[in-house]
């Protein structure tokens, strides 16, 4: 976060308003560059925070004493940066086989950019919860449902900005939502209850 914010610094600047305005989406959208530096920095930091997050989750949900907990840490940072580019890479190959590439670019920066913002309040959450007094699991809670009003925003400030397009294909949109956003999530929750 630190070598974004000093490479970056008028584009970090931009970023980290994202809560109060959406400058930062209307001025950087027209560049659709996922592989931007900046960009890249971002979703490291975004796997980086959502893994320490899973993995305090695990920590806390679960009774047993973690022995080889690094190397828990470094199999959930893999696998979940692993479903983060392989979610991206489908995207693109999609909108390239169905040849969407404009509107499936803007709709992965968008989606992208809030999902790091989102990757930033979750890292000051997980350290709250490291290293607060307050008991664990009522916390745990209340960060879950910060998580989920946000992700909720997130998908209400992309519906409202697409609206247009997404109402003249509502029944692609809706079935695009339950294949490629929610279902991946559904299998991961199903292996990781099932082992």
């Amino acid at each position: 976060m630190s070598l974004a914010k000093t490479l970056f610094q008028n584009r970090f600047e931009d970023f980290i308003s994202l809560a109060a305005s959406s400058k930062f989406l209307v001025i950087k959208s027209k560049e659709h560059k996922l592989l931007f530096g900046f960009n890249v920095l971002m979703l490291i930091v975004h796997i980086l925070s959502v893994s320490l997050f899973v993995f305090l989750t695990y920590r806390l949900l679960t009774s047993e004493t973690l022995v080889d907990s690094g190397n828990l840490l470094l199999r959930i940072i893999t696998a979940y940066g692993f479903i983060v580019l392989l979610k991206i890479t489908v995207e693109k190959i999609i909108a390239n086989v169905f040849d969407i590439d404009e509107i499936m670019d803007a709709y992965i920066f968008q989606k992208q950019t809030y999902l790091n913002f989102i990757s930033l309040i979750i890292f000051g959450l997980s350290l709250f919860l490291v290293y607060s007094d307050i008991p664990s699991l009522p916390l745990f809670y209340m960060i879950i449902a910060v998580i989920i009003i946000a992700l909720s925003y997130t998908l209400y400030a992309i519906v409202k900005k697409n609206l247009r397009l997404i109402s003249r294909f509502w029944f692609y949109f809706i079935l695009y939502l339950c294949a490629l956003e929610i279902a991946p999530y559904v299998v991961l929750y199903k292996l990781i209850t099932k082992y």
